[in-house]
């Protein structure tokens, strides 16, 4: 694994990334997927992926061996419709990091091929990390909120629909759900959805500007549960240092998740953190927004007993 790129607080949006001191621990990625449904076709970057392809091609002799693991890493650099998100738009200019979502593979229905060969070009864009966005053009003036991970987009439909004077730009590499999504606010007639694909760390790091961002939202991100894995976490205090630069003083970071220790972990590491202050008064969790609807994801979790908490920081 390479080394992690420095502290994000420490880096100019636009600049090339700058590499750690060798043997620093590297800095969480970006799920760019919830909990919900992960990422189906980001190019792989973890070394769980490549242990993976190593396990499905065991047994096999040894230059067939790497004539497959070969095809399969080209298969995933390949942009899978015409015009639509790119296998890989940050390329090989930016480092790899330990992520905090696991690349798997999923169907697109014929619904979603067509909404993103049709629409992608209009609201899709690629984390390439060599532009900065100009988010008042691209949303026609509206405010902005950030969301990282939106499954299947229909929380995210629901909330744009409910408010239309202010603009989501929603981050997902699954692209079933990226489709999904631009169908929705085509066929519902909504313009205040854009969709971007690829890592939220490159997104919010090298193109978007200072105070640019009137809120985030991460709802039910990969919990991560056993302890070796904490650090692909994405709620920490590195990732907090990089979302304060981005938000608007006031604007609300705004994490739900049904994973009872992710949520003491959230809590913990906002609370401690000095540019955000609990919107709650006692310090602790907060109801459930109106603004957010109960996902399908969100009602299989609690059928199943568990306790779904929100937590929302606003920024000093």
């Amino acid at each position: 694994m390479n080394p992690s790129p420095a502290t994000p607080g420490d880096i100019v949006p636009g600049a090339e990334p700058t590499a750690a001191a060798p043997g620093a621990d590297p800095v969480p990625d970006s799920p760019v997927a919830s909990g919900a449904s992960n990422a189906a076709d980001a190019p792989v970057a973890s070394d769980a992926s490549d242990a993976s392809d190593a396990s499905a091609t065991a047994g096999i002799p040894d230059d067939l061996r790497a004539a497959a693991l070969d095809r399969q890493r080209r298969l995933r650099q390949e942009p899978r419709f015409p015009g639509g998100p790119a296998a890989d738009p940050a390329g090989s200019h930016h480092e790899r990091r330990i992520r905090s979502f696991q690349p798997r593979r999923s169907r697109v229905s014929p619904g979603q091929q067509d909404a993103l060969e049709r629409l992608w070009p209009k609201w899709g864009l690629d984390i390439d990390g060599l532009r900065v966005l100009d988010l008042p053009e691209l949303f026609d003036g509206l405010p902005v909120v950030l969301e990282i991970g939106f499954g299947m987009g229909e929380a995210t439909a629901q909330m744009a629909a409910d408010d239309p004077g202010t603009g989501i730009l929603a981050v997902d590499v699954h692209t079933p759900g990226q489709g999904n999504l631009l169908r929705l606010a085509d066929r519902n007639g909504m313009s205040n959805i854009r969709v971007a694909n690829g890592d939220a760390i490159i997104l919010l790091r090298e193109m978007l500007k200072p105070d640019s961002l009137d809120g985030l939202r991460v709802y039910f991100p990969d919990p991560w549960p056993k302890a070796r894995h904490h650090k692909r976490r994405l709620i920490q205090p590195e990732f907090l240092d990089l979302v304060a630069q981005r938000l608007r003083p006031g604007a609300v970071l705004h994490c739900a998740t049904d994973w009872e220790p992710y949520a003491e972990q959230m809590l913990e590491v906002l609370t401690a953190h000095p540019r955000f202050e609990n919107t709650v008064a006692d310090g602790g969790y907060a109801p459930r927004p109106a603004f957010r609807p109960l996902t399908r994801f969100e009602g299989q979790g609690l059928d199943k007993g568990h306790v779904v908490h929100d937590v929302l920081f606003a920024r000093r």
